[in-house]
């Protein structure tokens, strides 16, 4: 309901200040509503289905993404607005926080067979952090929010400014990098990772390990293409984006296999708020002043002393090289996790 409340009130605000402190109030309530969802998530599905449960809870991203690059624009024109998609937007989170007063919350680690309600942990945050595989696990959602908000916010940018398309069609092609693929790695993601976590212990984790490798490969491909290969450049984009989603169906499992059911909730916590403090927040900023700094040095290079829109371009296209790099790095993190990963499942049991 806050989330949906704040979201709301962006449509209110007069300068960016007053913005940006909504937009805070619109991070609290996601951060309050993702541990609990991921928690009982934990309680209602056994280890061996947790892939395939949390693949479909997360098909509400690319959903949400394909809904924001499809019909924002044709809203806010619709209503004359940049406003409006706001107050559209938070009208299905009301209508859904209605229904959640009517779940039934079943017992911490129903899904185990034992009850955990009643239990209590001393000094929780240290006890979470003493599990290495959480310490790995942490570090590639670092990365990967770092590489997805830098991806989320700046392809629409590259499509216009170095490939020369219209918004609406650099919207519409990011939707589908996003979005659309999401559609497809989550849910056939989740069925592949169970399939395999039931065969080998770690398998779950390395073959998410893979799958950021082979994104890593496909992205940064695609940028080495260059701007006279833009069916290249969008199918290999697709790809890569596509294997990534590939990161949640193996790790936000591999936390409920590791965690104790009552410390689910504060495990998922403390790796969202690493994920979204030094990951989700620094990826934008950190490719922006790359671009800033490229473009400046394309400039410079040509001799040029007026800052054209193709230094832009040539900047904002050198910049985003560190998505393909990041990913490279979550690869390597969610790889690290998997060794350890069957020793700490079996200290949990």
């Amino acid at each position: 309901m806050a989330w949906s409340g704040f979201t709301a009130l962006n449509a209110a605000a007069w300068n960016f200040v007053s913005f940006f402190l909504v937009r805070m109030g619109v991070g609290v309530g996601e951060a309050s509503y993702a541990p609990a969802a991921n928690s009982l998530i934990g309680d209602l599905f056994p280890a061996e289905k947790r892939a395939r449960a949390m693949g479909i809870f997360m098909l509400g991203l690319p959903l949400g993404l394909i809904l924001a690059f499809f019909t924002v624009g044709a809203i806010a024109e619709a209503f004359d607005s940049w406003r409006a998609p706001f107050i559209v937007a938070a009208i299905p989170g009301f209508i859904l926080a209605l229904f959640f007063f009517k779940m039934k919350e079943p017992p911490r680690g129903a899904s185990e067979g034992e009850n955990y309600t009643a239990k209590t942990v001393q000094n929780p945050i240290r006890t979470l952090l003493k599990i290495k595989t959480l310490r790995w696990i942490i570090l590639s959602g670092l990365s990967v929010n770092f590489a997805v908000y830098a991806g989320n916010s700046f392809f629409v940018p590259l499509f216009q400014r170095y490939f020369g398309l219209s918004l609406t069609q650099s919207a519409v092609i990011t939707g589908c990098i996003v979005g659309i693929t999401g559609l497809i790695g989550l849910t056939l993601g989740g069925v592949i990772a169970d399939k395999i976590h039931q065969r080998f212990a770690r398998g779950r984790l390395v073959f998410g390990a893979i799958c950021l490798f082979i994104s890593a490969i496909f992205i940064g491909i695609a940028l080495y293409l260059g701007n006279d290969s833009l069916t290249a450049v969008v199918i290999l984009l697709s790809l890569g984006w596509l294997a990534s989603y590939n990161y949640y169906t193996t790790v936000y499992p591999a936390i409920q296999d590791v965690v104790e059911p009552n410390l689910r909730a504060t495990a998922m916590a403390v790796y969202f708020a690493c994920m979204y403090i030094l990951g989700g927040a620094f990826g934008p900023i950190v490719v922006g002043a790359l671009s800033d700094h490229f473009s400046q040095a394309a400039m410079l290079a040509s001799g040029s002393a007026v800052m054209t829109e193709h230094f832009k371009a040539v900047g904002l296209h050198n910049a985003l090289f560190v998505i393909p790099v990041a990913l490279f790095f979550i690869a390597v993190f969610v790889y690290l996790s998997s060794r350890s990963f069957v020793q700490d499942t079996r200290r949990l049991q």
